[in-house]
């Protein structure tokens, strides 16, 4: 009987251990907003520490040559949730009123994942749009995420520095008081609330015209709004709620799968971090805003580990778009910039179609699975949904996420090998081909890239390409030396353009 028991108690015991060992991965996304090349220690930085991102760098694959699909936010957030290039749907950075822009019968990455058993959450910034274009902000606000593929989401529904500035949780904003209504218009003022146009006394610190509506907490912001004011949110706050809400919901689902999109709108205007934090650079509110979206990361991942989930836990770092300084506000972002180089070598910024608009820190962490190493490969954020769906065993259909491609050995480190080509979209479209950069030839004019943001746009009525592996500032345009390269890589957008399977 004893042997009996103990050859029972042994298979049980075998049968725990395979369970666990063939439980899918959770999967996490961390995205943060704005963040370049040169914005953490680990890439470069000497003016701000970023120990808990190092970590993630230091235990992972640290990618030197990773991008996201766009030089904004908008067409980034959408490649990344679809697997679909944004100028496909011509998708620009959104109005905080604008209906949602990815189709509810479209494919997503949390749909895929929670066809194949994953429990799903986005939680932070969206930017996406919501609703069909006649949002009732008191009433139930759909479609949104929860009709796109996830389970739950908890939002700030478009950015900071757009009206509503309100949470939404599932279908409702939070908080709010049905006895004050809100009411929402980007064409004209509404209700008696002050202005930053109006009432510059009140601000705490200058905007443009633009950001110049109405005032919540302190700071002007894009669009009119009335009402909702036991909902407005503080944004110094609004990391702390993220935080919870990320931990609420991975307790949840901690004896299951699940993937979570975890969204900073740090380090994106307005930059207002937590009291704490404060002071912590000597660049002033972006620097400091750095050093407390670094705090709410290691909380994050502390919090897998005490759950014991870190090694059944996929984490990629990464950010939507490269670095911007002045956006829109006068917070000494430049004035206290001193030797900080947010781009790290690369020519241009958020906006621009050079290199820097693009490459951003890319990481993907998985303690006792990935080994740490440093990777070169050419990746893109595009390719994390095929990616995704060959780690979990899911095949896509041929019209399922048409611009991503299966890169799981290469995010896991186990190879090298990264796209042949990788589009960028930003005025133009760019293209990556090895060492060089091919940049489309185009007759749009965005002076306001430069007048309004002091960034180069990077665009040319000419053609114009660059060798990356001597040139990384992208000073010398050899497009005339390299007349059956630039033809080469011009077919190839071409290409791009007119297939849209790409499989």
């Amino acid at each position: 009987m004893k042997q009996l028991t103990i050859c029972i108690l042994s298979i049980m015991l075998l049968s725990i251990m395979a369970t666990a060992q063939n439980k899918k991965p959770n999967i996490v996304i961390i995205y943060v907003d704005d963040l370049g090349y040169g914005d953490l220690s680990s890439y470069g930085a000497t003016e701000v520490n970023t120990p808990n991102v190092d970590k993630l760098a230091n235990g992972g694959v640290k990618f030197t040559d990773g991008h996201c699909s766009a030089a904004t936010c908008t067409p980034s957030r959408y490649s990344l949730l679809t697997g679909r290039y944004a100028f496909r749907k011509d998708a620009a950075v959104l109005p905080g009123d604008a209906p949602l822009l990815i189709s509810t019968d479209r494919a997503t990455l949390p749909g895929m994942l929670k066809q194949n058993g994953y429990n799903t959450a986005v939680i932070g910034k969206w930017h996406l749009g919501l609703g069909n274009g006649d949002v009732d902000w008191n009433g139930k606000v759909a479609p949104g995420p929860l009709e796109i593929g996830f389970d739950y989401s908890y939002l700030i529904p478009s950015t900071g520095d757009r009206v509503p500035s309100v949470m939404l949780e599932n279908h409702h904003v939070v908080g709010l008081d049905q006895e004050d209504p809100i009411e929402i218009s980007y064409k004209k003022k509404v209700g008696t609330d002050p202005t930053g146009i109006e009432n510059p006394e009140l601000l705490r610190y200058p905007s443009d015209k633009f950001h110049g509506k109405t005032i919540v907490n302190g700071v002007s912001r894009i669009g009119y709004m009335s009402g909702g004011n036991s909902a407005r949110f503080r944004d110094e706050t609004v990391p702390y709620q993220m935080l919870h809400k990320a931990r609420t919901f991975i307790d949840e689902h901690q004896e299951e799968p699940f993937f979570l999109y975890f969204a900073f709108h740090d380090i994106h205007v307005p930059r207002l971090p937590d009291a704490r934090f404060q002071g912590a650079t000597d660049m002033g509110v972006r620097g400091d805003a750095i050093v407390q979206m670094d705090y709410i990361t290691g909380e994050l991942v502390k919090h897998l580990e005490k759950r014991g989930l870190s090694e059944n836990t996929i984490i990629v770092f990464s950010s939507d778009n490269g670095p911007v300084l002045d956006d829109g506000y006068t917070d000494e972002s430049v004035e206290r910039l001193g030797k900080h180089q947010p781009a790290g070598p690369y020519r241009g910024n958020k906006y621009s179609a050079y290199e820097a608009g693009t490459r951003v820190p890319t990481i993907v962490y998985w303690p006792g699975t990935i080994v740490a190493r440093e990777s070169d490969a050419l990746v893109t954020q595009t390719d994390l949904y095929a990616s995704f769906a060959e780690l979990v065993g899911h095949e896509l259909e041929a019209s399922e996420a048409p611009d991503s491609e299966a890169m799981w050995s290469t995010f896991a480190g186990e190879s090298f090998e990264g796209r042949e080509y990788l589009l960028e979209e930003s005025v133009t479209l760019a293209l990556r081909h090895g060492q060089y950069k091919y940049i489309h030839p185009t007759k749009k004019n965005p002076s306001w890239i430069k007048l309004e943001k002091n960034i180069e746009a990077g665009v040319s009525t000419e053609a114009q390409l660059f060798d990356l592996s001597n040139d990384v500032g992208e000073q010398e345009n050899i497009a005339s030396k390299n007349k059956k390269l630039v033809k080469k890589l011009q077919k190839e957008i071409e290409r791009i353009q007119n297939n849209e399977v790409t499989r």
